[in-house]
């Protein structure tokens, strides 16, 4: 079985979504006899935001491209390659100003492909990547599962939807929020979502 594990926090030592993908991961090999894991670090070797000259790369020959569009066209295929030969993805997604950090954001562009991790008919986009478990440790500084801010969830939300999109619907959340509000509420926070690992991550066996 192959895992993709991606981390996404500014932080590396402070990074509460990155201490909790990492225990989920741990589980994972605890939990499995064989597992091959693929790490990046979206905040260390960022993938490069589109611009209109990348997305123009894509739509013409190889031998059309110019010198930026060709490497940028090589590096959306290694994201590509690396995404569909997962069986697992575990994600450290933190909440920054309602969302996702945008280093995330720039890796879900090059995977949200036409053709590839999904395609258009006429009754809507149909998704292509299906079969595939994404685990996602999400670490929020208020509390957006409910209340007041619960209208202001572009994270988890946004997150369900993409990946909606390309077919994949088995998607687990562990949650640490309101990491902001106090050294007690961290803590609490912080012991629940490390707690829900062990109940809330199941292993499946690749298809």
């Amino acid at each position: 079985m192959k895992l993709l594990h991606l981390d996404s926090g500014l932080f590396e030592k402070q990074s509460i979504s990155r201490q909790l993908s990492a225990r989920i991961v741990e589980h994972l090999q605890d939990s499995l006899s064989e597992l091959e894991i693929v790490y990046r670090d979206l905040v260390a070797t960022p993938p490069s935001h589109l611009s209109g000259e990348i997305m123009a790369g894509a739509g013409v020959s190889e031998q059309e491209r110019n010198g930026l569009q060709h490497r940028e066209a090589q590096v959306t295929e290694a994201l590509l390659e690396e995404f569909l030969s997962a069986d697992v993805i575990v994600i450290g997604a933190p909440m920054y100003n309602f969302t996702i950090p945008s280093q995330l954001k720039a890796w879900l562009d090059r995977i949200l492909q036409a053709g590839r991790t999904f395609r258009y008919t006429e009754n809507g986009p149909v998704g292509l990547a299906g079969g595939r478990q994404v685990i996602i440790a999400s670490s929020r500084g208020g509390i957006y599962s409910q209340g007041p801010d619960a209208e202001n969830d572009f994270q988890e939300r946004y997150l369900r939807a993409v990946f909606s999109l390309i077919g994949i619907d088995d998607v687990t959340v562990i949650r640490a929020e309101g990491v902001a509000m106090g050294d007690e509420a961290r803590e609490s926070a912080v012991a629940s979502a490390q707690a829900a690992i062990a109940q809330a991550v199941k292993p499946r066996q690749a298809a």
